[in-house]
């Protein structure tokens, strides 16, 4: 596999998966003062489930989806530290409106945490609006989408 490819994620990298999120959600930590939902998920469940797709060989950035009834749901981007800069991202957001347009999906939705406004500069760029700032638990959370065409 090459750095641009991306593909569903295999059982045995699991671990991998863990040490991407890990290291890309890691200096969040202590700025909003708890450990981010994507570091808790079950990352095993993910991928069995096939909502888990990587690029990089070694695995260099991911993305978790989860197709529903009318949107496809965002619920995660990660790229490792050492791959920033690189354009890793934007090919997994292009991957991901690719997604949903072969699923059919006239929508994409996410949230971030409202404290971590390196994403809330990102997503925008990239065509999506701000639908609503809410708490969720424990979590103050900036919600977008992005009609496709």
């Amino acid at each position: 596999m090459t750095d641009q490819e991306i593909r569903p994620a295999l059982s045995a990298e699991v671990p991998v998966v863990r040490d991407v999120i890990d290291a890309a959600f890691r200096p969040y930590v202590e700025r909003i003062g708890r450990v981010p939902q994507p570091m808790e998920a079950d990352h095993a469940a993910d991928v069995a489930a096939g909502k888990v797709f990587v690029t990089g060989d070694p695995v260099i950035g991911l993305v978790v989806v989860e197709a529903r009834e009318d949107h496809l749901f965002l619920d995660t981007v990660a790229v490792h530290p050492r791959a920033h800069g690189r354009g890793v991202g934007r090919r997994l957001l292009e991957f991901v409106d690719a997604h949903a347009r072969a699923l059919g999906l006239p929508e994409i939705r996410l949230c971030t945490n409202a404290l971590m406004w390196e994403n809330q500069k990102i997503y925008p760029r990239f065509g999506y609006e701000v639908v609503e700032r809410r708490v969720d638990g424990p979590y103050d959370r900036v919600h977008y989408r992005k009609r496709l065409d």
